[in-house]
């Protein structure tokens, strides 16, 4: 991801100003041993005040060139017109550095009561002029490589924030979508009750109770331990078992290990209203129903067959809870979960959801 490229601004100038100090640190150390192997001297104060001095009005300079081409930046998809504006600054370099950095020189080595030799002053500002442009030079396209590599990244930063912006407004719109779907079928089962048993229909309201209860719990989460997913499913079993009394049977075949692992809420209600739906409904006779969860290799893999006779509506159906599955998982983890329905051998429909574990 981008982000793992990204680095806070404080941090990042640290690790600048930590490299240009290990730069002119290692000009030092070399400037030292030439002086020592060719002058023979102890006076390593020389070298160091010739190379301090370059380093010290050096800096000077780039903080100023840094401070004042800020508004450049906006160019750095025209590198020609980013560098030609860089440019503008190496008559800068050439008027101020070499009469700063020998000026220094030349007052220190007084203050030390010696005289600082050079070549003379206009052949000087040749030699170090050019000098100076080839160091500007480096410096400036360095400066493009890193500038132009930041800004790829926060390009990529915003655009990826974008995304995850308009998958969470998706999200958020999918789980508004689901909540009153769900309400409204288990209401719905209620009502069937309330005119033929009261009792049921009280236990049943009980049921739909602790699925409302499970579900606020998870509050605006997009994701729910299987744990959690299994208290509403079980819930939604019971309240279907009610008003399906004597025609169906569920069985629970879960591998504890995974209760832990998420899954996107409200994804196995979904497949076991399909059932319901499809299958149960349109049955006299028993159908058993059997929810398995279990890991193979990198993935969670959810499982909810049945033996009903109807499978061919059932796998190719899925209405709004099954469309809204499929878009919440493709806006979690895109190609690396699916949810599949296919006829059993012998009756019935299996439908599977596989997440990364």
């Amino acid at each position: 991801m981008a982000d793992d490229f990204a680095m806070p601004i404080p941090r990042r100038n640290l690790v600048f100003v930590l490299a240009w100090t290990l730069f002119w640190v290692l000009m030092v150390l070399v400037a030292v041993q030439d002086f020592q192997r060719n002058e023979h001297s102890p006076d390593l104060w020389k070298p160091i005040l010739w190379e301090g001095s370059s380093a010290l009005v050096a800096t000077v300079l780039i903080l100023a060139q840094l401070r004042f081409s800020r508004r450049d930046d906006g160019l750095l998809g025209s590198p020609g017109r980013w560098f030609a504006r860089q440019a503008l600054w190496l008559p800068v370099w050439w008027i101020v550095f070499t009469p700063l950095a020998f000026g220094i020189r030349h007052a220190v080595y007084a203050l030390m009561g010696a005289t600082y030799y050079h070549d003379p002053w206009p052949r000087l500002f040749v030699y170090e002029s050019m000098k100076i442009s080839i160091f500007a030079g480096l410096f400036t396209a360095v400066r493009f490589g890193i500038k132009s590599y930041l800004a790829l990244v926060e390009a990529e930063l915003r655009a990826q924030r974008a995304i995850a912006l308009q998958q969470q407004a998706q999200l958020q719109r999918l789980a508004q979508q689901m909540q009153p779907h769900f309400l409204f079928n288990a209401l719905n089962t209620v009502s069937s009750l309330m005119h033929v048993d009261v009792d049921k229909a009280d236990a049943t309201l009980q049921q739909l109770a602790e699925m409302l209860r499970a579900t606020l719990a998870l509050g605006e989460a997009h994701e729910a331990p299987l744990k959690a997913e299994l208290a509403i499913a079980q819930s939604y079993a019971g309240v279907m078992a009610e008003r399906f009394a004597g025609r169906v049977e569920i069985g629970w075949r879960i591998d504890d290990a995974l209760l832990a692992q998420p899954l996107p809420v409200m994804s196995l209600q979904p497949l076991l209203e399909n059932v319901f739906k499809h299958t149960v409904e349109k049955r006299r006779g028993l159908t058993r129903i059997e929810v398995s969860a279990q890991r193979e290799q990198d993935a969670l893999v959810l499982r909810v067959d049945d033996d009903g006779r109807l499978g061919a509506p059932a796998a190719a159906g899925g209405g709004i809870g099954l469309s809204n599955l499929r878009a919440r998982l493709a806006a979690l983890y895109g190609t690396r979960a699916s949810l599949d329905l296919a006829a059993r051998d012998g009756g019935g429909v299996r439908a599977e959801l596989r997440v990364p574990c």
